[in-house]
């Protein structure tokens, strides 16, 4: 409901992270495309775009359930703010590499393996972070709005991204993300959060915490599909977005521009899908968006690659992030709603393993193969397999209704 979304903003620490954020997820975008165009400069290998987006996201897949096992068990705020001053380091660092003339493809790996071995601490804080300054009843309402945000960015970031570095050069989207970076820096110093007790139950073995988050994962009738979904989506999908550059060079013949409109088409989808999700504020009716998210999204993908004109491209990239933001959202919003509060860190350090760690090792296989057999071959044998995926995990939506709708809807 629109009084829902409106109602947030009425929260003093909830605006402080918002408003601080904003600009940081603006920027953050920037240097994303910045980072993925300088690779494709630098190489003009689909092989080493898929290196450098594994060094930014695979990080994850093993460190993502310590993370959410730490993350329980001390203080997720003190945590977000740390892990969010490592990356304003890491914008610096870009920043003055590219723009003292000395960047090279190997320091651009290892500084996107920095951000890879920060994101897992920073994504299992972060998704605490809305838990925190809400109550329940606004939960659903106040993921949504943060989407929202963070998708608007998606849109904004890459639409700005391209000018700048056809102006200005790839080190001015690096400076942007420092600048933004120490904005939301500023904001969090300036917030309230009050520091929850642990439960005792999570301080036992570092290693038994993540082996009872993937348990739980697996033994609940709602997560373990909606998980399983998501890494399909996640591994064989996703990756186009890593592969972006290639996209706009060698199959729509376009530059810095093309990428920016594709980049900025998914944020549009994403945004639209993010906007619709924040006047719900239900969980009610979100198995069936996430089913038919992930269809969609496998078909825009069979779609993208089908065409070599760069406007079609631009639609299917668009109807794609609507399509993946409605069903990673979808996801998301019902496992933390059903979700104990005490499993809270740790399960969403299995979801954020999923949602960057999977993608990781599908953009090194996609990059790869994509070298051999083109990009367009690649993701549309990607689509295939998930089109049977879909099939296959279909009949799991009754199940996740009854344990993750109807129960807190």
């Amino acid at each position: 409901m629109a009084s829902a979304a409106a109602r947030v903003w009425g929260n003093r620490d909830f605006a402080l992270y918002m408003g601080g954020g904003a600009p940081s997820y603006v920027s953050s975008w920037m240097q994303r495309v910045g980072v993925a165009w300088l690779a494709w400069e630098l190489t003009h290998s689909t092989t080493w775009l898929g290196l450098v987006a594994a060094a930014d996201l695979a990080p994850m897949i093993v460190i993502a359930p310590f993370a959410g096992a730490i993350t329980d068990r001390g203080d997720p705020f003190r945590q977000f703010r740390l892990m969010q001053f490592l990356l304003f380091c890491q914008a610096v660092a870009l920043a003055a590499l590219q723009i003292a003339g000395v960047m090279s493809i190997t320091w651009l790996l290892l500084l996107s393996l920095w951000s890879g071995l920060v994101y897992p601490f920073h994504q299992t804080s972060r998704h605490s972070m809305v838990t925190r300054v809400l109550t329940r009843q606004d939960l659903a309402a106040g993921i949504a709005v943060d989407s929202a945000l963070f998708q608007a960015s998606r849109f904004i970031g890459p639409a700005i991204a391209g000018p700048v570095i056809a102006l200005s050069g790839v080190g001015a989207t690096f400076t942007a993300q420092a600048i933004g970076a120490a904005v939301f820096c500023v904001a969090l110093a300036f917030m309230r959060v009050e520091r929850r007790v642990t439960p005792p139950r999570t301080r036992g073995n570092l290693l038994t915490d993540v082996v009872d988050a993937l348990r739980y994962a697996r033994d609940h009738a709602g997560i373990r599909p909606l998980f399983l979904m998501l890494a399909m989506a996640c591994s064989f999908l996703r990756p186009v977005q890593e592969m972006l550059p290639a996209f706009a060079s060698d199959v729509y013949r376009s530059g810095a521009d093309g990428l920016a409109w594709l980049a900025s088409s998914i944020g549009v989808g994403a945004l639209v899908s993010a906007a619709s999700m924040a006047m719900r504020g239900s969980v009610r009716g979100m198995t069936f968006m996430a089913y038919a998210g992930f269809m969609l999204f496998s078909l825009s993908t069979a779609a993208l690659v089908a065409t070599d004109r760069l406007w079609l491209g631009v639609i299917f990239a668009g109807v794609g992030g609507y399509a993946l933001n409605t069903m990673s959202t979808c996801t998301q919003t019902m496992t933390q709603a059903a979700v104990e509060d005490s499993m809270r860190g740790r399960v969403m350090g299995v979801y954020s393993l999923i949602w960057r760690g999977s993608p990781a090792l599908g953009a090194l296989a996609g990059g790869v193969l994509a070298d051999r057999f083109g990009v367009r071959v690649t993701f549309a044998v990607a689509a295939a397999i998930c089109f049977v995926a879909w099939f296959f995990l279909a009949p799991s939506r009754g199940a996740i209704e009854r344990s993750m709708e109807r129960v807190h809807g």
